[in-house]
């Protein structure tokens, strides 16, 4: 995988650390998405191996202002111990403040993680754990704007903007009004499909995505959380439906 240096801009990047779901595969790590913006850096779940991840792109967990978890499922969530085990002993010890924030139980999840592992305790910095649910949130000088989804009771959406431009991530949803709602007129959408052809209740399949496409309107989309059954998958996706791949870089 190729390293390509990553740089603060004017407007929104972003990278695909991981494009896949529950299921392991060799081609995808579990989704988890890199968002670099003028006032800080987001990282977008916490799944498996996200911050060995961090490190093949040139960035580390001390270049994160702020992580947040869509919901508290193993594949989006597990390594957020590693994570914050790493701010303390990965080397360059962390100074700078850090923001966790995720739907309704975060604080929850958190401190039964700190249970667990008593050493993911900020040593030498500030942490703030913040419930996102439906509204607007100013979260270390960034603004954020979140709904509930239709996939477990603290799953959420995001949606970030910047310099006039805006990218959603819809977290692991079913079909979901909400979503629509917040991805309208976006200028990205970030979205699970799990499956192209097999609906499972909590995901979308593009029989179920794309009514919801057609309402929000969003000027590109790349599909994410991608089951192995997409490796097999031959036909053409209609415009503006791209697959997602791992490592994949766009700013907006």
């Amino acid at each position: 995988m190729r390293y390509t240096p990553a740089r603060r801009v004017n407007g929104v990047k972003i990278r695909m650390l991981g494009t896949g779901g529950a299921v392991p595969s060799l081609r995808r790590l579990s989704s988890a998405y890199f968002v670099s913006l003028s006032r800080g850096n987001i990282l977008i779940d916490v799944g498996p191996s996200v911050v060995r991840r961090l490190l093949e792109f040139g960035r580390t967990v001390n270049d994160v202002d702020i992580v947040v978890l869509t919901h508290f499922h193993p594949d989006h969530a597990v390594d957020l111990s590693t994570f914050l085990f790493t701010c303390n002993f990965g080397g360059e010890e962390r100074q700078k403040p850090l923001f966790l924030c995720g739907g309704r139980g975060v604080r929850r999840f958190y401190n039964l993680s700190l249970r667990l592992y008593p050493s993911i305790a900020p040593k030498s910095y500030d942490l703030t754990v913040k419930t996102l649910w439906r509204g607007r949130y100013k979260v270390g000088g960034v603004s954020l704007l979140t709904a509930p989804v239709v996939h477990r009771e603290e799953s959420i959406a995001i949606r970030v903007e910047e310099g006039g431009k805006s990218v959603v991530f819809s977290g692991d949803t079913d079909e979901s009004p909400a979503l629509a709602d917040l991805a309208a007129d976006a200028d990205l959408l970030v979205v699970e499909c799990s499956f192209p052809d097999r609906k499972k209740k909590g995901h979308l399949d593009l029989q179920t995505l794309l009514p919801l496409v057609a309402k929000a309107k969003p000027k590109q989309v790349v599909l994410t959380h991608l089951d192995p059954e997409w490796e097999l998958y031959r036909a053409p996706l209609p415009a503006p439906l791209v697959l997602g791949e791992d490592g994949m870089e766009m700013e907006i």
